[in-house]
Order: C-alpha cells, then structure tokens, then sequence
C-alpha cells in the first residue's frame, strides 16, 4: 500500500501512476532530501517524538540510500511517484516502523519546497563561480585588447570609433549585472520552509529555529500557506537564467557576424567549430549559434512557469510538479553556456588588420570633427550639418574625411586649421576621450583595476 493510501479503497490505476511520477527528474534532489530528512529526525529527537536510538536508526538508514544512490543500485519505480516516497519507503524497508516516524509533522508539501531551495543554493553557487570565470576571462581580454581599434556599431551601420576591449567590456557589464541578480535571488531562497506541514503547520511543538540553524537558512518563513504555495523563487531563479542566456546570446550574435568573411574580424578556434557535409570550406561556429538557439529554451522554461502558477488557487497544487522541469533545464543550459562562452572569448584570434582598416575606411570620425568644430566656437547644430555636408561631398568624391585637403575643408567652414588631422586620427581620438565610461584607454585601464577588486572580492 502506498504511504498516503489509508483512505482508499482501489489501487491507482497504472497509467495514473505513470502520468503523475516524477521521479524520472526530481531524482536528483535525492541528497537535499536526505540532508533535510536527518536534520527533521535530529530535530524529532530534540522534541522528545524519536528516542535517540531511534534518530540514530534514521540516520544510518538514510546513509545507507545515499551510498545506493550514488552507487546505482537503488530500484526506482513510477509507482512511488517521487523522490521523497522513494527514500521514505525504502527506509521503511531497512529500518522498519521506526522509519514511519520520520515523516511526524511534514508533508511533501513543505518538504519538496525545502529540497527545492536547498539544491538551488548549492546550484546558484555553481554558476556564480562560472560567471566570475567568465567575468575574468573578459576582463584579462579587455586589457589585451585596449588599443585594438574596431567600428562600434549603431543600426548594424559605423558609428565612432572604439576598442575591442571597450567592446568586450560591455558584455562584462550585462555578465556582472547578472551575478549581482544572482547574489538578490540567493536572499529570497534562503528561507527555510520545513515546519509548514501542508498548509497550517503542526500543533506539534517543532523546533524550527534548530532546523533553520541546522541546514543554514537565513530565516525561518511566516506563513504556512504562502510557503507551501509560493514558488517565486524558482521563477526569480527562472529569469536569472532567461537574462544570462539573452545576454550570451547577444554576445553570441555579435562573434558570429565578426567571424563572416564579409567582416573577417575575428576567428574562432577549430575545436569550438563544425563543418559542412558537402561544402568542404565551411568552418561553421555552432558553438555561439547553439547558445543563440538555446537561449529560446530558457526563455520558454520562464515563460513556462508564469503560465503554470499563474491560475492557480491557495495554497499546494499537483500542478505544481511541474515547476522542476523547467528549472532544472534552465540551470543545466546557463551552465554550459557560460562555460563555452568562456572558450570563445579566451580562445578567439582577433583579426586586427581587419579592424584596423575598417575603422579607416569608415565616415566614423565625422563626430570629432563636429567636436572639433565645436571647441572652436562653431554651435552643434551648426556644426552638425557642416560636418554631414563635408561627408557628402567624400562621397562624390570617393575618399574619406581625413583625405579631404585642408582648402576643401575650410571652404565649408574656415576654422578648420591643420590640428583636425590630429583631432581626427582614430588612435588619437580613443587617447582623447575625456568622459568617464567612454571609450577610451584611459578608461579601460581604469575600469579593469576596478573591476579586477571587485572580482577578488568574492
């Protein structure tokens, strides 16, 4: 019989069973499950419910299914439904009724929602020291590549001039936004549920502070129906994911245009790389195109879980189940993501002639000179259009503003002298940029320092 079925009178019917487990992937909870059973029992014992040779029983029967676990002899069976019916019954089988104790004062209510959130402790840890990782790897980019001059883009067209360690940085700063979110979500799985029961807690006297105490929770949660209900936390988690993942794949986009012939900016190493079946010249990167793809899952998984909670009534729903699909896929992916991610950046080759001579044979500098303009008393605006005058008048003539002879140039405005050549030479214009955050060397070098402390901090 199963462990819940006192009140019924027919066994479930086979298919029901198979619908309904889920121990084909909430299995893996099997360690937070266990930990949070002997600190259950330690507290049990505490109370006076279990004697102490009792808990002790509980205890070596609880290791014992670990050790099966982890050593692939335990028998998994859809009609124990999970994860928690799994370990409960079979401590029964070793240890006997004393094993039916152990479940005194908790349901699998507030007990998979304990689970839940201790895996996603241990889990989040994970990723942050991957985005640190990534974070680093960047960062060592960055200073690599701080005169390395590259267009930066505004509607996929030349903008101004730029570095690619200003470039890479950008994504340092989209990466440390997330581990900083990650750091806001830890404090809100940090709550300990266990002592909620199923909905109204225990008239039995549980120590919840020696539980929270036990297992490392910040605090103890302050309603029963809330907490057996509320599953924000896998959402919070859920997003964090969906963030990362937007932001790879957004790096992603950028490395794989950068690595088209028509670019040629960077080139990805071999082994991060496929080919084609029939075109034998092809070097394809599947890497970034797969975390760009991947990317929709993850978004899926979130929008996925507001659909599953957002109808449903106070307080637990079997609906509910179906949270941890969805979770774990997201962790899983974000994951490997970032450490591939990692791979490219540290592994691409820059091709800096490429760069180079985009960046001369662009209209970019067309902003200092309207600067240039400016700082000699010409208004903006003025300026502005003197300047979009002067690049149609390239265009006709099809060359570029630093081409220009000084004549032509002081006969759209005659305070043009022989410095705006300087003013205008791209390695020039990245040394001086004067504003905090622009792209320039000075700040790179300045954020790098900064941004290295910040690492080190964690």
């Amino acid at each position: 019989m199963k462990l819940w079925g006192g009140r019924f009178k027919e066994k479930t019917d086979p298919l029901m069973e198979r619908f309904s487990a889920s121990i084909n992937f909430d299995w893996v909870l099997y360690e937070e499950d266990i930990e949070g059973s002997i600190a259950h029992a330690e507290m049990l014992e505490k109370i006076g419910i279990l004697s102490q040779e009792e808990k002790e029983s509980i205890i070596r029967g609880l290791g014992q299914i670990k050790k099966e676990i982890e050593n692939n002899e335990f028998k998994f069976q859809t009609e124990l439904e999970d994860i928690h019916m799994h370990i409960e019954s079979r401590l029964i089988e070793l240890i006997g009724d004393t094993g039916r104790k152990l479940h005194t004062a908790r349901s699998r209510n507030d007990q998979v929602s304990l689970d839940m959130r201790m895996f996603l402790k241990k889990r989040l840890k994970e990723i942050e020291i991957k985005m640190l990782r990534l974070l680093k790897v960047i960062i060592e980019r960055a200073i690599d590549e701080k005169e390395t001059l590259m267009p930066g883009y505004t509607h996929m067209q030349r903008a101004q001039v730029v570095t690619f360690g200003h470039y890479i940085l950008a994504y340092y700063f989209m990466f440390k936004r997330d581990l900083e979110r990650l750091k806001t979500i830890e404090k809100t799985i940090d709550t300990l549920p266990l002592g909620s029961g199923a909905i109204a807690g225990s008239s039995i006297p549980l120590d919840r502070e020696f539980v929270r105490e036990r297992l490392g929770f910040l605090k103890v949660s302050e309603n029963s129906m809330d907490t057996v209900s509320d599953r924000d936390f896998c959402v919070d988690t859920v997003y964090a994911m969906a963030m990362i993942m937007l932001h790879l794949s957004r790096l992603s986009e950028d490395l794989i245009i950068f690595s088209t012939e028509e670019f040629s900016f960077i080139s990805l190493p071999d082994s991060l790389c496929t080919g084609s079946s029939l075109m034998p010249h092809k070097k394809n990167p599947d890497s970034l195109e797969l975390i760009r793809g991947k990317s929709s899952r993850v978004l899926g998984d979130l929008f996925s879980l507001f659909t599953l909670l957002k109808g449903l009534p106070m307080t637990y729903n079997r609906d509910m189940q179906e949270d941890k699909e969805p979770l774990f896929h997201a962790l899983e992916t974000v994951s490997n993501a970032v450490d591939i991610a990692c791979l490219c950046i540290k592994e691409m080759t820059l091709k800096k002639e490429a760069m180079k001579k985009a960046v001369y044979e662009s209209y970019m500098p067309a902003v200092e000179m309207t600067e240039y303009l400016t700082l000699k008393g010409v208004p903006f605006r003025d300026a502005h259009t003197i300047v979009g005058k002067m690049v149609g008048f390239c265009e006709d003539k099809g060359i570029k503003l630093h081409n220009m002879d000084l004549k032509d140039m002081r006969a759209f405005s005659p305070v043009f002298e022989e410095d705006v050549y300087d003013f205008i030479e791209p390695k020039n214009i990245i040394k001086n940029r004067k504003t905090i955050g622009s792209a320039s060397q000075r700040e790179v070098e300045k954020i790098v320092e900064k941004e290295k402390t910040y690492i080190d901090s964690f």
